[in-house]
């Protein structure tokens, strides 16, 4: 009996311990953020990509010297000081499960050129600060992961 009493004293530890554990103890400082800040955080200033893996490839000395303005009415531009390339742009609560920052997803379009439209896509917001929004795209054709970051400037 006392071996079984033990025994239970034993396992309630284990219990307590595995559930303390088990807390959402993380310290996610995006969590928070919804829509409305990741918007007005871009519409402020201009960015450049500092940043894009494309499924290994790293890809941003093809936006060197690019400064993109997320403007309003969804109007995003793209210059360089002679060329300029226009695109569109959101930010839509996509209601996955696959997806961080409480489900939104950060939207771009280009038309063209052909490195702009690689672009194109409903990027996951990975993380976001007053100066700095990573972006990820899991491919569902060839399981690729790609990666965007812009930087203010």
């Amino acid at each position: 009996m006392k071996k079984l009493k033990i025994l239970m004293l034993l396992c309630l530890v284990f219990l307590v311990n595995v559930a303390s554990m088990c807390s959402n103890d993380d310290d996610n400082s995006t969590s928070s953020v919804n829509q409305t800040t990741v918007v007005n955080t871009v519409s402020s200033g201009t960015w450049r990509i500092t940043l894009y893996n494309d499924s290994g490839t790293i890809k941003t000395n093809q936006f060197t010297g690019y400064n993109f303005t997320f403007g309003p009415s969804n109007v995003l531009t793209a210059t360089n000081g002679t060329q300029t390339y226009t695109g569109v742009w959101s930010v839509t609560d996509s209601n996955s499960n696959d997806d961080s920052m409480d489900d939104l997803d950060f939207n771009i379009a280009f038309t063209a050129p052909a490195n702009f439209l690689e672009l194109t896509d409903d990027w996951d917001i990975q993380s976001r600060t007053d100066t700095k929004i990573e972006l990820i795209d899991i491919s569902g054709g060839n399981g690729g992961t790609d990666y965007l970051t812009f930087e203010k400037n």
